[in-house]
């Protein structure tokens, strides 16, 4: 990427809403909450007994939100890191919600129906696979 010469050289990163606890999804249960940092000292793969970051017991939702919280907390220190001597600017984007990939699909049935209509309509966060490529590219 340094020796691209392309004027604007980045790293994007796709983020979340829901690793925001700023925000209404961020607050929905599970919470985002990388505690002390013990899971990772078996290396998240059981040995410390945990696979969660924060030594807490396996949980999907959570696991999703831990990972998003990570993705910007990584972007952040690339940033801070690199920036300055690369030129390369290091960013998390949240470009919507698409609510009908199937990240859901082990859900409840009446979830996966609720789920779309409520993130288009009621937290207006819904967004369709092709205006959330178009948000990235404009990146």
């Amino acid at each position: 990427m340094q020796q691209s010469d392309y004027p604007s050289r980045r790293l994007i990163i796709v983020g979340s809403i829901t690793g925001n606890t700023n925000t209404l999804a961020g607050n929905i249960p599970p919470k985002a909450n990388l505690g002390d940092l013990r899971g990772l000292a078996g290396g998240l793969n059981g040995t410390s007994g945990s696979p969660m970051i924060d030594g807490g017991k396996f949980d999907g939702a959570k696991a999703y939100k831990d990972s998003k919280v990570c993705n910007m907390l990584m972007m952040q220190e690339f940033h801070r890191r690199y920036h300055e001597q690369t030129g390369i600017t290091f960013a998390s984007l949240y470009p919507g919600c698409i609510a009908t990939t199937g990240l859901f699909r082990e859900h409840v049935a009446l979830f996966r129906a609720l789920f779309p209509p409520f993130q288009k309509y009621i937290t207006k966060g819904f967004v369709s696979k092709k205006k959330q490529a178009k948000r990235l590219a404009q990146v």
